[in-house]
């Protein structure tokens, strides 16, 4: 694999060779065999820890690499390696604590119709997982990266697919986290890479690799996620595929803070180069001359906006096409119009068309879907009707978003809250007031959404991450001696758990 800068477009170097069949083979049977040494919680804790420890030594190594095969800046890259150590410290936590081992204990009772036998339920790790880098974060969602650390945390050794968009980088994060198993006494293994399209469909057929996850485009996504459910024996797949994240602006918001609002979304989707997952694809915005406000004060930001450079010359050409296919449409008008710019660059835009066209119609479905890159669309609604048909005809979503105005969020909510319930059909985070990019890594935290924003209904930022890789067990009236030390009645570990129905910490 080939090292290219996206600023020229031109390969610097060669990093790593594509996998073969039996590359994949062994790294996969590699990491099986590290399932054992892995299973121990405090060692998986040190490990967590050590690898955090390992990137930020080797940061501004791992930041320049990564900036010279994406783009997307020094500062930028510094941020999302603090997010990406952030998160492997918190997964850390997480198995100190126990909590996500969800324990219960029912001891027998013979005092119940029927009677009921002794049981105690946990969960237990699944196996080898085949993690799928992403283009827009080399860090924080690739090889280092939050379906990594989960994994890692429930117990479960993984092989990654680099994203061929970053393969130095992955190569940099995959030695600091290959050190850090050796340094706290695990098999380097637990954790390894492999490069090319091949490898990535050899991966997810495997059959010892018990589970997926992916973060990228629809169609690559689905393919994968058919493949994995058309093995012998399926596996979970938990994908990230393409999400929209519409935005509803009401009427008395744009009366109350137009300009702040147009600000906000203009931020919203240049941030990244709109190469962020949650950028704002679809704004419903009034008519009238509070709407026209908002319009304006985002036509003045995008049009100073700097132009960016895209993660590779293969996104930035399907850009263009999207942006002049859609603008193409019957009714679609361009107040600034998105495009390619100088040196390998593209400009931000935005598109308007009444909000009725895509209520009532066909004819211009392809603005309900993601166009990557620094665009979005603004439909100007005229009534609550409107809006409430355009949401009807959306696809799932990670994220939803709605500006009220003061009086529509408090009392009983009014048409605040029928708006948050239309939205919450729609999107797995509802953002009231704000904008959804910026994912922050906390327990309370889900990023996931109906499909196609994701094949499953769990997260892959935020402590209930690691529930992906993990299968509840239950024990019937198994003697205490041949018991896991997490159900005995003594608790060895001092785990939180349930017995007979109370909660104890």
């Amino acid at each position: 694999m080939w090292s290219v800068d996206p600023r020229t477009g031109k390969r610097r170097e060669q990093v790593a060779a594509e996998a073969t069949h039996a590359d994949v083979d062994a790294a996969v049977r590699a990491a099986h065999a590290a399932r054992e040494p892995l299973a121990d919680r405090e060692v998986r804790v040190a490990l967590l820890r050590a690898a955090a420890d390992q990137l930020e030594a080797d940061g501004e190594q791992i930041v320049k690499a990564a900036d010279a095969e994406t783009a997307l800046g020094g500062p930028r890259l510094t941020g999302e390696l603090a997010r990406t150590t952030g998160q492997l410290r918190a997964f850390a936590d997480e198995v100190a604590e126990g909590a996500y081992l969800d324990v219960i204990i029912d001891h027998a009772d013979d005092s119940l119709a029927p009677p009921r036998p002794d049981l105690r339920r946990y969960k237990i790790p699944l196996g080898v997982v085949a993690v799928y880098a992403a283009s827009n974060f080399p860090l924080a969602f690739s090889v280092p990266g939050g379906d990594t650390a989960s994994a890692l945390a429930a117990g479960c050794p993984v092989v990654v697919k680099a994203h061929p968009d970053h393969p130095a980088t992955s190569e940099l994060c995959a030695a600091a986290l290959r050190r850090a198993a050796v340094q706290v006494g695990l098999p380097a293994d637990v954790l390894s890479v492999v490069h090319g399209f091949d490898a990535g469909v050899e991966l997810v057929r495997h059959p010892l690799v018990a589970a997926a996850g992916f973060t990228g485009s629809v169609r690559g996504g689905r393919a994968l996620f058919d493949a994995a459910a058309a093995r012998p024996v399926p596996i979970p797949f938990h994908g990230e595929l393409g999400s929209l994240n519409p935005v509803v602006v009401t009427e008395e918001a744009a009366r109350e803070r137009a300009g702040q609002i147009g600000g906000g979304l203009a931020k919203a989707v240049t941030l990244g180069t709109g190469q962020f997952c949650v950028k704002p694809g679809l704004v419903l915005a009034p008519r009238g001359e509070a709407g026209d406000e908002l319009v304006a004060a985002l036509t003045a930001k995008l049009a100073k906006a700097e132009h960016g450079v895209l993660l590779d010359s293969r996104m930035r050409e399907a850009f263009l096409s999207g942006v002049r296919e859609r603008a193409g449409l019957d009714g679609v008008e361009a107040p600034v119009a998105a495009g390619e710019g100088e040196d390998n660059t593209v400009a931000a835009g935005f598109l308007t068309l009444p909000a009725r066209a895509l209520a009532e119609g066909r004819t211009h479905e392809l603005l309900l879907e993601e166009c990557f890159g620094p665009v979005t669309v603004v439909a100007r609604y005229t009534d609550a009707d409107e809006v409430r048909e355009v949401l009807s005809r959306l696809p799932g979503n990670l994220t939803a978003t709605v500006q009220l105005g003061s009086a529509e969020t408090g009392g009983d909510g009014g048409r605040g809250a029928k708006l948050l319930a239309e939205l919450t059909a729609l999107a797995g985070r509802v953002v009231v007031n704000g904008w959804p990019t910026g994912v922050a890594v906390a327990p309370a935290q889900h990023h996931g959404g109906p499909y196609p924003a994701t094949t499953s209904t769990s997260t892959s930022v935020g402590a209930t991450a690691i529930e992906r890789w993990l299968r509840p067990v239950a024990y019937q009236d198994a003697p205490e001696a041949l018991l896991p030390p997490e159900l005995r009645d003594d608790n060895p570990l001092g785990l939180p758990r349930r017995v007979d129905g109370r909660r104890e910490s």
